[in-house]
């Protein structure tokens, strides 16, 4: 499309908003802190240190994929004569909508965000597509864009075709950089990687990197996530994120991985709804991120739990990265902060760094826990029945499950959890700090699945009395309440994924997930502390 006509469907004046309408736009961006990316190159090996270059390359061009995908031409966006305030502004949404705000235009003239991004046609409902799949099912493919042809037909446009000149630039530089690697497996998965941006098939490529154990520099690579899809919650968005692993560190972990088995045995829900088996190949990391592009760059993930292929999770389990680097700057940044202005101050020595990466620890290990297919024998996946609403589920089982996932494993050590250092996490300490993350996700706004999901847990946690309000805002935890909710809600959410039961997802939501008026004004004073909404993170690279 012609930068005029993106333009046109930007904007729906004639022209950007004169200056003095910026100010919104300069306060939105005193939200954001920019942080620089801690890590040591230094640890890498010649070889490594020479793929370096190459795979930043590589994620470059998922970056300019994702733009694409998310709002069009960068090139035609940034063509509009903004200032710089707005510039900077568009960079950190990849887009002139606010992603905090449930995609706002960032300023008045602006056109609303279609639900679907751009991959469908900007006007296109599903009710439409699903009709149109029922002849051209590659059209609910996670890796086709949906486009019409002539008098309106829907027609499906493979992303190797529709971005050939990025993938295939990505693929050539990860074959340089598995010609490089020392590693037989690395290179193996490098190339395979290679090969499924040229063809659309990604298991064998999943697997190869699952099978990959002894690297330390990693490249998280290609279309994964479904978030930014607002229409179907389908459609892969592309990203790259470049990490180095601690081995000593993972070490550590190694005893919840393997107690992996014992979750799932134990999870509190009837035996259905735990029949499944974790995959054998499931394995804990604790990495630093070197660089995060494309749509890792616009969520800014402090842990990730990959493949997303359910075949694969079956067949090989999954693999938990703890972000250490990234972590550290959101916890610095934003949570410590925020717990002093919100908790009470008899808590604030129970918010801790220890007890995030705990917890986010055993976030990722529960979303290999429960069901990916219904129970009923249908066969249908989890998200498949749950549709749009999936990940927010998701989200929100493993939010749920992570502090009952603590105890049980405290109770198995006959010890409390460990964080990264092997220091003990005691109950309470991760109960304070996870009630205080609560608020920090909420912050992201409705169109965020974690979002959705927290404040779903939050007056679910405040209907069963798991905290107190004094009349100041100051939030006391009771921990027993808050870790008996927590099972409760959990039990409910694997319920509902293992029914397939959309109705009753939505229901819950409607229920818990609205917004109180006492929230709003907590959330309220979290900004007037210039408290900020997130980091951006600045590439080592």
């Amino acid at each position: 499309m012609l930068a005029a006509g993106l333009i046109a469907a930007w904007l729906i004046g004639p022209s950007p908003p004169a200056r003095a309408e910026f100010t919104e736009a300069e306060a939105n961006l005193r939200r954001y802190v920019t942080v620089p990316l801690q890590v040591d190159l230094t640890t890498l090996n010649d070889a490594e240190k020479k793929m370096l270059p190459l795979l930043a390359d590589a994620a470059r061009a998922m970056d300019a994929i994702f733009w694409r995908q998310s709002v069009g031409d960068p090139e035609a966006l940034f063509a509009v004569p903004w200032d710089a305030t707005m510039r900077e502004l568009l960079s950190i949404h990849y887009g002139p909508w606010d992603r905090m705000e449930n995609h706002r235009p960032l300023l008045p003239g602006i056109a609303p965000k279609p639900d679907g991004a751009r991959f469908y046609p900007p006007h296109l409902t599903r009710e439409a597509l699903e009709e149109s799949a029922k002849e051209q099912p590659e059209l609910k493919d996670p890796y086709v864009l949906v486009r019409t042809q002539g008098e309106g037909k829907l027609v499906g446009v493979p992303y190797h075709v529709a971005f050939a000149g990025f993938h295939t630039l990505a693929a050539d530089r990860l074959r340089q950089a598995a010609a490089l690697a020392t590693d037989e497996t690395q290179a193996k998965y490098l190339n395979a990687r290679a090969e499924a941006l040229l063809t659309d098939r990604y298991r064998a490529s999943d697997i190869a990197w699952m099978t990959m154990k002894e690297n330390r520099l990693d490249i998280i690579i290609g279309p994964i996530e479904t978030y930014e899809d607002g229409l179907m919650g389908v459609k892969a968005a592309h990203e790259a994120l470049i990490l180095i692993r601690d081995d000593k560190a993972a070490r550590r972990l190694d005893r919840q991985n393997q107690r992996l088995p014992i979750y799932q045995t134990r999870l509190p829900v009837p035996d259905p709804y735990r029949a499944e088996k974790p995959g054998a190949e499931s394995d804990l990391g604790v990495y630093d991120a070197v660089m995060m592009t494309g749509d890792a760059a616009a969520t800014r993930p402090i842990a990730l739990n990959l493949p997303n292929d359910e075949q694969v999770q079956l067949e090989k389990g999954s693999r938990r990265l703890q972000l250490r680097n990234a972590m550290q700057a959101k916890f610095d940044k934003i949570l410590l902060p925020m717990a002093k202005v919100l908790l009470e101050p008899e808590h604030l020595p129970q918010v801790t760094f220890g007890a995030l990466f705990a917890n986010t620890l055993f976030h990722e290990i529960a979303h290999g826990l429960g069901v990916k297919k219904q129970v009923n024998g249908s066969g249908e996946t989890v998200n498949d029945a749950l549709r749009e609403d999936a990940w927010m589920m998701e989200e929100g089982k493993a939010d749920a499950l992570a502090l009952w996932l603590g105890d049980l494993d405290a109770e198995l050590a006959h010890d409390e959890s460990g964080n990264e250092d092997g220091e003990a996490v005691s109950a309470e300490t991760r109960c304070v700090t996870e009630f205080a993350s609560l608020f920090r996700s909420i912050r992201f706004g409705p169109a965020s699945a974690h979002a959705r999901a927290n404040l779903i847990r939050f007056n679910f946690l405040s209907e069963q009395g798991a905290f107190t309000r004094s009349d100041e805002g100051r939030y006391r935890v009771d921990t027993g309440r808050m870790r008996a909710a927590s099972r409760e809600l959990a039990g409910l959410i694997l319920k509902l994924q293992g029914d397939g039961n959309l109705q009753g997802v939505r229901i819950l939501e409607k229920h818990y997930g609205t917004l109180s008026a006492s929230l709003i004004a907590d959330l309220q004073r979290v900004e007037a502390a210039a408290i900020p909404i997130d980091v951006v993170f600045k590439s080592a690279l």
